[in-house]
């Protein structure tokens, strides 16, 4: 490890110092040598920057930052016209020492996860060594855009702090679709019970995952939000219920989901979905010092939300886990003002952690001088400068 890498490693919990992709979307083979806390990339749209942000963030429970499916990662052999198999790796530095892991897509069609050369369960033990945040411009419209966003955003946050959480969420829209078809193809009503008690079990479990992350979230941006530049926000969920409170014990709210969903069949069944539980709950934010729901703030004082929770969560991770979130910011810099832009560089170097950055002006990184490692991206090629 040379002097840089020493001195990153001295103020944060990890960083990546070597990044390699193989057959991943635009590359065929690349990698990319880190030392620095701010890895700026910049190029012309489409010239491969997202790829290589959304390659590390695989490094993490879901999907991704485009929440893509895994098989269309892969580049096209051209001769072949086929898709290649793709693989994704990082060495990573941590006071305990490098520890070397990576996913990819194996030739019999599954994803393997490795750390240091040995294959493991599956991507949430990457946990214990690595966390990850990020913002894309297609988060810009969060505040405004259907439920559905909010909720995969919420629980993506929730996921850096409970890795198990995405298995929670899975398992329990596994669960939802088989009992909709039951329900569209009048099932058995034994199995129909069987699949409602998985559902409440894993329902209750996303329920409290959500409400305790976000507890522990809106007491940390009342005490450390940097109300200047990024707007406190006042966090809440909506109702799960219309006419109740939910109880405050896991198996309490597991017999009240059975019992509503067993008594709600039929009208379910006429609706073909499933009318109530967590996967209709939506994340409430506020605008606190204006007390503007963010829906109605203007598009500056969204991004500036934006950017205030997923700062104030990184630094719940860290004090939470022990491990500071490395942070991946897909153009998150193009329509902040100049003073806003400073005074996010300013909030990041102070994480202590590695930020990734992209964007297609050089000139929007100009102020980091020699805290960041800056790279020209120009179709597939990754060019130091």
């Amino acid at each position: 490890m040379n002097e840089k890498q020493n001195n990153l490693i001295k103020n944060s919990s990890c960083f990546i110092s070597r990044l390699r992709l193989n057959n991943f979307r635009s590359y065929i083979s690349a990698a990319i040598d880190c030392e620095a806390s701010f890895v700026v990339l910049y190029g012309a749209n489409g010239s491969g920057k997202t790829n290589i942000l959304e390659a590390i963030s695989l490094l993490s429970p879901g999907r991704g930052l485009r929440r893509a499916p895994f098989s269309s990662f892969g580049n096209i052999d051209k001769n072949q016209n086929q898709q290649n198999n793709w693989a994704v790796a990082l060495s990573l530095q941590t006071p305990s020492g490098q520890v070397d892991i990576g996913t990819g897509m194996s030739p019999d069609g599954t994803r393997k996860t490795r750390i240091n050369g040995a294959n493991v369960k599956s991507v949430q033990n990457l946990s214990e060594y690595i966390r990850l945040l990020w913002l894309t411009p297609d988060m810009d419209m969060l505040f405004r855009g259907p439920k559905s966003d909010r909720r995969a955003f919420l629980d993506r946050l929730v996921s850096t702090l409970i890795p198990d959480h995405n298995i929670s969420v899975s398992n329990y829209e596994k669960a939802m679709r088989q009992r909709n078809k039951l329900l569209s193809e009048n099932g058995d009503n034994t199995w129909l019970s069987a699949i409602e008690k998985q559902m409440a079990q894993s329902g209750a479990a996303i329920y409290f995952a959500r409400l305790d992350s976000l507890t522990h979230l809106q007491r940390l941006v009342n005490e450390s939000i940097d109300e200047a530049n990024f707007p406190a926000s006042l966090l809440s969920l909506s109702p799960l219920f219309e006419d109740k409170e939910p109880p405050v014990s896991s198996s309490a709210l597991e017999n009240i989901l059975i019992k509503h969903w067993f008594d709600n069949r039929n009208l379910d069944r006429a609706a073909s979905r499933t009318l109530l539980g967590p996967h209709r709950v939506d994340l409430q934010v506020i605008h606190k010092q204006k007390n503007i729901a963010a829906n109605f703030c203007s598009t500056g004082e969204q991004k500036a939300l934006l950017i205030g929770l997923i700062l104030a969560h990184a630094r719940l991770v860290k004090k939470m886990s022990n491990i500071t979130p490395i942070l991946l910011l897909d153009e998150v810099g193009a329509h902040l003002d100049p003073k806003r832009r400073e005074a996010l560089y300013d909030a990041l170097y102070e994480l202590k952690t590695q930020c990734w950055l992209s964007g297609t002006d050089k000139i929007l990184f100009e102020s980091l001088k020699e805290k960041a490692q800056t790279f020209k991206i120009d179709l597939g090629r990754i060019i130091p400068v």
